[in-house]
């Protein structure tokens, strides 16, 4: 029986990178990027600072509330979001703020429903951004960096797909 209970807890970070990396300036941005490389688990506030970071090229929360609060008011995150801190990041929750954040349609059911953590968590395994997982599942600090490149890739496929700007006529630019 208490096997089972312990199965159930989410794992939890101790000392976040966040309490001492969480600065917007390249060297903080690099110090973090290259120091979550070595963690065996990400946590919430950890994945939230990288994922502003990816977004904005910062993050100006002063901590963990003010970047849930600026996921939320962005619709990255559901209203209802309380999850921990040091709480490991779960798949399916970053899967649901990363097809918010890129605009991923999906397939019929993600379209009708909206996109849940199971649909979000599989749309970006058909789109090979993430590896085939499970929701409740979460990520080493490799892990998370493999999958933010990932959504980098495909951000940048969109962008080489997307219709060039048209170039001024002679007498515009005159």
């Amino acid at each position: 029986m208490a096997l089972a209970l312990v199965g159930c807890e989410s794992a939890q970070v101790a000392n976040p990178l966040t309490e001492s990396l969480a600065g917007s300036d390249p060297d903080s941005q690099i110090s973090f990027w290259h120091t979550l490389a070595q963690r065996k688990v990400t946590s919430n506030d950890e994945a939230f600072h990288g994922l502003l970071l990816y977004l904005d090229d910062q993050d100006d929360a002063a901590d963990y509330a003010g970047r849930v609060q600026t996921l939320k008011s962005r619709g990255l995150l559901d209203s209802d979001f309380d999850r921990p801190a040091d709480a490991a990041i779960r798949r399916g929750t970053l899967a649901v703020a990363i097809v918010k954040a890129l605009n991923i349609k999906g397939g019929v059911v993600m379209s009708l429903l909206g996109p849940g953590e199971r649909y979000a968590t599989r749309e970006l395994q058909y789109l090979n951004i993430y590896p085939a997982s499970a929701t409740y599942q979460t990520f080493r600090g490799d892990e998370f960096l493999f999958v933010m490149g990932r959504v980098e890739d495909y951000q940048r496929q969109l962008n080489a797909k997307a219709p060039a700007e048209q170039l001024p006529d002679e007498e515009d630019a005159t």
